[in-house]
């Protein structure tokens, strides 16, 4: 398949205690996760994160020491059903690797509808379960310091599981409390009292420490927002951002539309969780006797997991929605450059702690492919397609194609009915019957895979100019596409994503485009079925589902649609 992304050029060790299975399923900065099994057997299936070492010290700027603090703080916490689970870990010349719990239900956030976000009732089950991880974090002395929608996966019964402890510290040992001094979170994210660090340290002043505990709770209250609302109330915690200082001008009683979304007794929760001075901030025990904290949910079980799985799945499932009549901005943002995140001297006053996949414009797709339905002969690639709405479509499109989509019957419709990915795309978005049917677990209804995806009748000569147009029109920078893709002649090709999402802060990821059959739709006519999947690589995932979404707004004349 060519180079691999360059945290994963080194070839993975051989002598390991498992057998890895898959491809890559998650990538960070200098990592990346891939499943694994025992030697002899096919369960349980675990994950495995391969730390490139030289990778994590010459990007990353990690020392050694740092990598092994990961290992001992996650091996450290022990087991909590809301926190994923060490198991072991090794190294080699090359990688350090770490074996832990697979998050078999995938993000929990790429369920969640960019600007909309979920009901009251999910919210609080999430929050609920945050604040037990987090709670049982800080019982062991130990902070996360990077709590954002990344971090946060769900099992296969949609339980949620706190996950990635390379930024945690260990603030309380045996009675004794430390400060923090380093710079850790993502700025939409992170306290303000670490900002504060970072300003001291820009203008060589005195560094007062932070409680690294304290700033959790901020985060937590920051994805509770996300939760309710699908988008964060600001960009960051300084002087940038006109929201927060409204918020804090307004003692948290801003006028803010987002805000105005939120019921009153959960803004309270907030107002107190998002306190500016830390010393006034909620403690664990102030969020836990909160009224809405403490109020009745159906989603939750006495023992603190999801009551009713299969009901729940269904609800999320149906809130995810994309409506082709929203109108989308001209531009998506500006790309990212390589400098280094952390410069101080840098146009953008506060970025993200965590450097940039390097090179991710560069290098080929290893990714595991999510399962799919299987294309058959006889079905068709959708119901009529019309081609009159864009003329650059209608001018593109030849006989062949056009007379194959407005022959095409309802049967492959039918066929990808059963497709989790397609109830997104209907005008009353519901979960086919067939699958709450068969459902055992909340995984048989939300796949863990990424919901980020389309089929489409298109052939590749349509398709990928149809995809180059919308990303130009929402000024993401596209490479040169193969010519042998172009003319038909791969089955599957690439388009790399590295831009910046609406709060500056980097976006990077790949378009894989696969012809996944050919439908026959009579009259000795064929019409491709392409399957289009958008993988996030890096970035925050409620702002990849947005990008996602205007692409597919933007793409709509060759998009599978029921009905």
């Amino acid at each position: 398949m060519g180079p691999l992304p360059s945290s994963q050029a080194a070839p993975i060790p051989k002598d390991l205690p498992f057998r890895v299975v898959s491809k890559t399923i998650g990538q960070g900065a200098y990592a990346f996760i891939r499943k694994a099994v025992p030697p002899t057997a096919s369960n349980p299936v675990i994950a495995v994160k391969f730390i490139n070492k030289d990778h994590a010290y010459r990007t990353g700027r990690l020392k050694p020491s740092q990598i092994q603090h990961e290992v001992t703080l996650h091996s450290y916490l022990g087991r909590h059903h809301n926190v994923i689970q060490y198991f072991s870990h090794g190294e080699d010349k090359l990688y350090t690797w770490i074996a832990m719990e697979l998050a078999e239900g995938g993000d929990l956030f790429d369920k969640i509808e960019a600007d909309e976000g979920v009901s009251e009732d999910v919210a609080h089950l999430y929050f609920t379960q945050l604040i037990n991880a987090v709670g049982y974090m800080h019982s062991k002395g130990v902070a996360h310091r990077d709590i954002k929608p990344e971090n946060l996966l769900l099992s296969i019964d949609g339980d949620l599981k706190l996950s990635d402890f390379g930024l945690a510290a260990l603030f309380s040992n045996h009675g004794k409390k430390r400060l923090c001094t380093s710079i850790c979170g993502s700025p939409p994210y992170i306290a303000p009292e670490i900002v504060a660090i970072r300003k001291s340290k820009a203008s060589k002043s005195p560094v007062q420490g932070y409680e690294p505990n304290v700033s959790d709770i901020w985060s937590c209250g920051i994805v509770l927002f996300v939760l309710l609302v699908g988008n964060t109330p600001w960009d960051e915690p300084t002087k940038n951002s006109y929201e927060f200082n409204e918020y804090i001008q307004t003692n948290g009683r801003t006028t803010d539309e987002l805000w105005r979304k939120i019921p009153p007794d959960i803004c309270s929760l907030l107002r107190g969780m998002l306190k500016l001075d830390p010393k006034e901030r909620f403690t664990l025990d102030e969020i836990r006797t909160h009224p809405w904290y403490t109020r009745a949910n159906p989603h939750l079980a006495t023992s603190g997991r999801i009551d009713n799985p299969i009901r729940l799945a269904t609800q999320m499932l149906e809130a995810l929605h994309i409506d082709f009549d929203t109108s989308v901005p001209a531009s998506q943002g500006e790309p990212t450059g390589a400098s280094d995140p952390m410069d101080v001297d840098s146009g953008i006053e506060f970025a993200s702690t965590q450097p940039e996949t390097a090179g991710i414009s560069d290098v080929d797709f290893d990714w595991e492919r999510p399962p799919r339905l299987a294309i058959t002969d006889g079905m068709s690639a959708s119901q009529p397609t019309d081609f009159g709405a864009r003329p650059s479509i209608r001018a593109a499109a030849n006989n062949h194609i056009a007379n194959a989509a407005q022959r095409a019957s309802q049967n492959l419709v039918a066929h990808l009915a059963d497709s989790p990915s397609l109830t997104q795309f209907s005008s009353t978005p519901s979960v086919p019957i067939s699958l709450t049917q068969a459902a055992r677990r909340f995984g048989d209804i939300v796949p863990p895979y990424s919901l980020t995806r389309f089929f489409s009748p298109l052939s590749f000569s349509l398709l990928l100019p149809l995809l180059t147009e919308a990303l130009h029109r929402l000024g993401v920078p596209v490479p040169p596409l193969p010519a042998s893709a172009l003319e038909g002649k791969d089955s599957e090709t690439w388009i790399r994503v590295k831009t910046v999402d609406g709060r500056q802060q980097g976006l990077n990821g790949v378009i894989a485009v696969e012809r996944i059959g050919a439908a026959d739709v009579g009259d000795d006519l064929e019409a491709d079925v392409c399957e289009v999947r958008f993988v996030k690589v890096r970035g925050d995932p409620l702002e990849w589902r947005r990008f996602f979404k205007k692409c597919v707004v933007l793409c709509k004349e060759g998009v599978v649609v029921p009905n």
